[in-house]
């Protein structure tokens, strides 16, 4: 999906001005007549393809034509928020930590689904281990550097299929596709999975994000097409 947002934080690229407004007009008038819904709502996840989903080959590139380029010496994690252990990580930092790899399918909300991907990075396990969640923390919000934010309850940030990726297929995930750093979150839409993530903020009640405020279903689960909100 693609993301951005017209408020970026600091140390982000603001896009106020920028964003094609037609394009992000037609999403929401998507959103609004439920363009795509099938209907189906009882699938699960007994499925391997969600419901209203078509199989693609081929990664999909979906933006509004910004796509940060952010060098691997000049970018940085913050971990803040509801936690008892705030954290910073330069590269290096990330690189030390120890490596996931998994393996899983990626649904995007525009209806392409994607097989088989790799993935290689920091587990969202361990990065909960080091920050120690407060007990009152119950969602999570990602920040991008081209200022998008999505949010997730902290339990679909706490599962041991989601992580802070840097490489898909064996090699490093290109700018285009959300690089140097994305969330990858699978059994979620994958405008949840946010591309070029700067700051993880844990927050003690939710906090829609972009494409939420803006018609799309505040939590994302493609089996029961939470498309829209």
């Amino acid at each position: 999906m693609a993301q951005d947002d017209s408020n970026a934080p600091n140390g982000g690229i603001s896009i106020f001005g920028k964003i094609k407004d037609k394009l992000i007009g037609k999403k929401q008038a998507e959103a609004a007549a439920g363009k795509h819904l099938t209907g189906r709502t009882d699938a699960g996840h007994k499925e391997r393809l969600p419901p209203g989903q078509r199989l693609v080959e081929k990664w999909p590139v979906l933006d509004l034509g910004l796509q940060p380029n952010i060098p691997q010496d000049k970018w940085k994690l913050e971990v803040e928020g509801a936690v008892e252990a705030p954290l910073v990580w330069q590269w290096a930092d990330f690189m030390a930590q120890p490596q996931f790899e998994d393996v899983s399918d990626i649904h995007c909300v525009t209806t392409w689904s994607l097989y088989d991907n790799k993935w290689a990075g920091v587990s969202a396990k361990h990065l909960l281990a080091l920050v120690r969640p407060k007990p009152t923390a119950t969602h999570v919000v990602f920040e991008s550097h081209d200022g998008y934010t999505t949010n997730v309850p902290l339990a679909s940030f706490d599962d041991d299929d989601v992580l802070i990726a840097h490489s898909w297929q064996g090699q490093p995930i290109t700018t285009e596709h959300g690089g140097p750093v994305r969330i990858i979150l699978p059994k979620l839409y994958f405008w949840k999975s946010a591309k070029w993530v700067r700051r993880i903020v844990f927050l003690e009640g939710d906090k829609p994000g972009y494409w939420e405020v803006r018609g799309y279903h505040n939590v994302g689960d493609p089996w029961t097409e939470q498309r829209y909100g």
